[in-house]
């Protein structure tokens, strides 16, 4: 998700620097409210797992977009899938341009031995590189981001209308690795609770999550847990509506900051130089575990990795620092 998300402000400065150009979107039906708000752009859904499966389901898909009669193809994620349909697009004659992950750069980045610590290309300037590839240089300083979505009914009822201040919280990640301990965040919503002006909005997904969410909601009486309660296109118009977002190296920071909330996020294993650090967020933003107790951060790109005894750099963030930070964000 959060892969899908970092496009939308990409795309954003393609539109309006190439009024002129359609972008057709090939991803998941479950993705496509991300884009409602981008001019000329169209979104095809995949079924990955089903029509569009497999080698004949992506030469399926091969033949499902000729009629678009589409003149280039910009692949910003080239993996499996992606390089069979280009295989396929190879066939018509039609550019095939593929983003370069800078794979060798991260793998030196997340060394444990002869580690280059250093920047590297953002993940948006890499989508930026295949459009210029094909012909078309942007410029990803001049954007403006998609705006603040209308509340429905629904969203209204479950969160209220109130003056607070909504603070979104999205405590999980897809691997421990850059997930902020839950004993630290329930510390965390402790503080933020006893202030009567903010409204903390939980987010999550799944059971195992709802439940835990569930359980802080029931202690902190400033909480509300969102986890399965709104569609997708509700829970980005609760996000676009928030003052600011407190999550980890993952997809919700993304979702945030593609509306230009102020995001607050927490880094464990990972680090903001592999270039996945949030659109267009103030870098003071980052809390990052301590790298002088743990120099071998970051141990991988995706916080899927790391050696025996890094299994608690987070604990080197203190929720008071995390609070003090919310604080002076919200002012």
């Amino acid at each position: 998700m959060g892969d899908v998300a970092m496009t939308v402000p990409v795309l954003s400065s393609f539109t309006q620097q190439y009024p002129d150009v359609k972008i057709t979107v090939l991803t998941r039906a479950f993705y496509a409210p991300m884009f409602s708000q981008l001019k000329n752009v169209t979104v095809f859904e995949v079924d990955v797992k089903g029509k569009h499966k497999g080698v004949l389901g992506i030469r399926k898909l091969y033949f499902d977009l000729k009629p678009l009669r589409i003149d280039a193809v910009a692949d910003f994620h080239n993996v499996l899938r992606s390089n069979v349909l280009k295989f396929f697009f190879g066939f018509s004659g039609i550019p095939f341009i593929q983003i370069d992950k800078g794979r060798k750069e991260k793998k030196a980045l997340t060394a444990s031995v002869n580690k280059k610590f250093e920047a590297l290309k953002t993940s948006f300037e890499r989508y930026a590189d295949v459009f210029r590839t094909l012909g078309f240089p942007i410029n990803l300083s001049e954007v403006n981001l998609p705006k603040r979505e209308p509340l429905t009914n629904k969203v209204v009822d479950l969160v209220g209308s109130d003056v607070k201040k909504w603070i979104g919280i999205a405590p999980f990640a897809a691997f421990s690795g850059k997930m902020y301990p839950l004993g630290l965040m329930k510390e965390l919503i402790a503080l933020l609770n006893v202030k009567s002006e903010y409204k903390i909005l939980l987010f999550g997904g799944g059971e195992t999550e709802k439940e835990k969410l569930n359980a802080l909601q029931e202690e902190y009486g400033n909480c509300i847990n969102i986890t399965g309660q709104l569609s997708f296109a509700e829970e980005l118009s609760l996000i676009s509506n928030l003052d600011c977002m407190v999550a980890m190296d993952s997809g919700n920071a993304h979702l945030a900051a593609m509306y230009g909330i102020n995001t607050i996020t927490l880094w464990g294993v990972t680090h903001p130089h592999a270039g996945f650090y949030p659109f267009g967020q103030n870098p003071e933003n980052a809390l990052l575990s301590d790298r002088s107790q743990y120099p071998l951060i970051p141990t991988s790109i995706y916080g899927n990795k790391f050696p025996e005894g890094y299994e608690f750099v987070m604990n080197t963030i203190q929720p008071q620092s995390v609070y003090q930070k919310i604080v002076n964000v919200l002012s």
